[in-house]
């Protein structure tokens, strides 16, 4: 089991002091220090106003753009500070954390894990989520990163187990919308949303992966030779119509066989071989022979001596 927990913590600070309060307690008290030391100022006096400067510098707190400061008054939830800058009461309230509001991505595995019919995969996934209600998710969660990672990662193991291996690799979005809406209902509770959940790798066994492959091929060889028997068909049912064409005007037959006579002396150097119906059909014969004894006669002719 393997879950990646962002780095950064979810609680920025528990104290909330920032460079703006340390510099702001330098100014306060920095000068008080100097009269005190120079005797301007009596000991009792330094004391006071240095006491008061230190509370005015603990008294301001920043909040970034983004997020939201949890205020405690004496351990009680008061409210929400920021962003921007707050003032609270130093002793009396603790700024607890500050939440940050920003899309997070939390990456998150199922290994070994059975499907429907079986079959072992390790599915990776992302998910995108974000806390809209900072109350919520300051009071009724401790450790809302881990929670939603460890809600994402059941939710992930129940999804597979009620799809067979085809669902998971064909409809992966369907899978990751049905993942998203089963994580909202277990974050909702604690103001964080669920936007969007993808599928990034469905990883199976290298054996099947090879006998999925070889299925593939031989039902594309199989589509093939149905292809190829259809055309056939198709082919046969042409020529049966030709033919009763050609039964019923012998005139057009004999065009046609001439123009395949015709097509094939075009190919220079072919050796045409024409069956002797088909010569007799066309009268090719009577052609044949006469263009025979046209051609002896001139040879005959250019064998004869000069006179």
């Amino acid at each position: 089991m393997k879950l990646e927990i962002p780095v950064e913590s979810e609680i920025r600070t528990r104290s909330g002091l920032s460079i703006v309060s340390l510099a702001l307690g330098v100014v306060l008290i920095g000068p008080v220090i100097w009269l005190a030391a120079i005797g301007v100022l009596s000991t009792l006096a330094a004391v006071i106003l240095g006491n008061l400067g230190a509370f005015i510098a603990y008294s301001v707190r920043i909040a970034h753009q983004w997020e939201k400061g949890v205020v405690l008054r004496m351990g009680k939830f008061t409210g929400l500070r920021g962003p921007g800058i707050f003032f609270v009461i130093p002793i009396i309230d603790e700024v607890n954390s500050f939440i940050d509001q920003r899309v997070r991505v939390t990456d998150f595995h199922a290994e070994k894990t059975l499907t429907k019919d079986t079959v072992p995969v390790n599915v990776d996934a992302v998910v995108y989520w974000m806390v809209w209600d900072v109350e919520k998710a300051a009071l009724e969660v401790e450790r809302y990163n881990e929670a939603v990672s460890y809600v994402a990662q059941t939710a992930l193991r129940d999804i597979i187990g009620r799809h067979e291996l085809a669902d998971l690799l064909q409809h992966r979005d369907t899978i990751g919308e049905a993942l998203q809406k089963t994580m909202d209902e277990h974050t909702n509770p604690w103001g964080i949303t669920c936007q969007t959940v993808g599928i990034k790798d469905i990883i199976i066994p290298e054996a099947l992966a090879d006998a999925m492959s070889k299925q593939a091929q031989a039902e594309r060889e199989r589509q093939a030779r149905i292809i190829l028997g259809t055309a056939e068909t198709e082919i046969s049912e042409k020529f049966a119509k030709a033919s009763e064409k050609y039964s019923k005007n012998p005139v057009a037959l004999q065009l046609r066989g001439m123009n395949m006579l015709f097509e094939g002396l075009k190919e220079k150097g072919s050796l045409i071989i024409v069956p002797s119906s088909a010569l007799d059909s066309m009268n090719l014969g009577a052609v044949g022979g006469l263009s025979a004894l046209a051609e002896q006669q001139t040879l005959g002719h250019s064998k004869e001596p000069a006179t």
